[in-house]
């Protein structure tokens, strides 16, 4: 029987690294691609290139800059200018990493595409894929996963979902001889080296336009230095001299005004989400889930209610704070993935 191809995206780092010596041991033939996103260094193609060659697998590079620049570095200025907070993260997964690179990938005639997300694609009794957590729950990225389908889980791989601890994954990079078993993990946006998003957008146009701290009843209470400059739940670094701490609790850019107010204020009973995705069909609406509203926060129960053009409002059965227009507000039933939305 001939061997089943699997593409594995490759980003030069461990986690990728040891996804393709792993799916090769296990007797697939491996296909290694890099995505190329923009004009910028090139490390991370090369230690692929290094690490394709060690295991003595072909390497391409997928050469998605123009892609990459309109769906996810524009759309990163864009949310900033509109007063949201973007999550390319989840976006470039979406289009690029499961969508352009997927294509690339079959047609280099890959039977399916592997990545190092730590996430877990279950068969479950009813014959279908299901996106659930990770055995390592601390590195579980299936908050990013959302809008993933029972099509594309069909023909994805995510050997690094039963990986019990990262410790784990550096050993196995040492016992396959990886070149990059020694290189750090990678903390930033991969378009903003050392995590300066403000000097990105400068760079890329926005400028600072300075306007005015208000509270909800309108009282100016100081002045900002640009919309872009701050996100809902903030409290450090805007100089506001009150009897008690203020945080950032909305962004209105069409007025250039930032509403804050105190703690209290900054929890909400509901709120909506657009452009959902729903990896497990609906059932009965509304319907009980448990939601994370940002990446490390821990899921809490919630009501969902189905609304028209995509939409879907949320009740907390507690207050939240912290709901982020522009963020990915994810729904589960226990470890799976039952979908997801953009918080409006």
């Amino acid at each position: 029987m001939e061997k089943k191809t699997i593409a594995v995206a490759m980003s030069g780092g461990v986690d990728s690294s040891v996804t393709a010596a792993l799916l090769q041991q296990a007797g697939y033939r491996v296909i290694g691609i890099t995505m190329r996103l923009w004009d910028g260094p090139t490390g991370h193609i090369e230690d692929a290139a290094r690490v394709a060659a060690h295991l003595g697998i072909p390497h391409h590079v997928a050469k998605l800059e123009p892609c990459f620049k309109a769906e996810i570095m524009d759309y990163f200025v864009r949310e900033y200018e509109s007063g949201r907070t973007p999550n390319p993260c989840a976006r470039c997964n979406k289009l690029l990493k499961f969508g352009a690179l997927m294509e690339t990938a079959r047609g280099l005639g890959a039977d399916s595409l592997a990545t190092g997300h730590y996430a877990r694609v279950v068969i479950g009794g009813d014959g279908e894929p299901h996106l659930v957590a990770a055995v390592n729950r601390k590195k579980d990225q299936t908050y990013f996963l959302f809008s993933l389908t029972r099509e594309l889980l069909r023909s994805i791989r995510f050997p690094l979902g039963e990986v019990q601890d990262k410790q784990q994954v550096r050993d196995l990079a040492v016992k396959f001889g990886l070149p990059v078993a020694a290189k750090d993990d990678s903390q930033d946006i991969c378009f903003i080296p050392g995590d300066d998003y403000i000097a990105f957008l400068h760079a890329s146009g926005i400028k600072s336009a300075p306007g005015e701290f208000v509270l909800k009843d309108g009282r100016v209470v100081g002045r900002h230095e640009g919309i872009h400059r701050y996100t809902v739940g903030q409290r450090r670094g805007m100089g506001i001299a009150w009897s008690e701490p203020l945080y950032v609790l909305e962004i209105d850019a069409a007025t250039n005004r930032i509403i804050v107010g105190t703690e209290g204020e900054l929890y909400r009973e509901s709120f909506t989400v657009s452009n959902c995705n729903w990896i497990v069909p609906a059932g009965e609406w509304p319907f009980e889930a448990h939601c994370r509203i940002r990446y490390r926060h821990k899921p809490v129960p919630c009501t969902v209610t189905i609304l028209s053009g995509n939409r879907a409002e949320i009740g907390f059965a507690k207050p939240e704070k912290g709901v982020t227009p522009g963020q990915v507000a994810v729904f589960y039933d226990g470890e799976e993935v039952l979908g997801g939305g953009w918080i409006d």
